[in-house]
């Protein structure tokens, strides 16, 4: 959680094109290492949505291309647990949805074709990886339902 607050703040106070690149470049490399996370030891429903998303945002940071940063300053390396999957995913839908935002701002001042194009791409990336984000979520939901619904019939 503390690393897609981190992720989130530094997005929002990115003011130019190279800066909410690499932020974006950021987000979908937390992304990558989440979804890597949870396909390896989260809730055996949300594996294969997690393998999927882990491939989603690997594609987005392909597109945008490894930002230059200073050593340690991957936030995805620091991701050490997943306390509550739920939080996280939920929490890391915003994310993606801000990186979108950021990515059609800086698209629509671009330029050069090559940067509006990085950019599209990586928007569909990212778009891609919040709908795995939401199915997860969905996931959850239907299974907290019918733990609900089993508790009940047998009462």
């Amino acid at each position: 959680m503390r690393l897609i607050a981190t992720s989130r703040h530094a997005l929002a106070t990115s003011t130019e094109a190279p800066t909410v690149m690499a932020e974006a470049w950021q987000a979908q490399a937390l992304a990558q290492a989440i979804g890597n996370r949870l396909a390896l030891s989260g809730p055996p429903e949300l594996r294969a949505q997690a393998l999927g998303l882990s491939e989603l945002a690997g594609q987005g940071c392909t597109v945008l291309g490894t930002p230059p940063l200073e050593p340690g300053a991957l936030r995805a390396d620091q991701l050490a647990e997943l306390d509550d999957p739920r939080e996280t995913l939920y929490n890391l839908g915003y994310l993606l949805g801000e990186v979108g935002i950021g990515l059609v701002g800086v698209a629509s001042a671009a330029g050069d074709e090559g940067t509006y194009w990085r950019c599209m791409e990586a928007l569909d990336a990212a778009d891609e990886s919040r709908d795995r984000v939401l199915e997860m979520l969905r996931l959850l939901a239907a299974q907290d339902q019918a733990v609900v619904k089993r508790g009940s019939a047998a009462g």
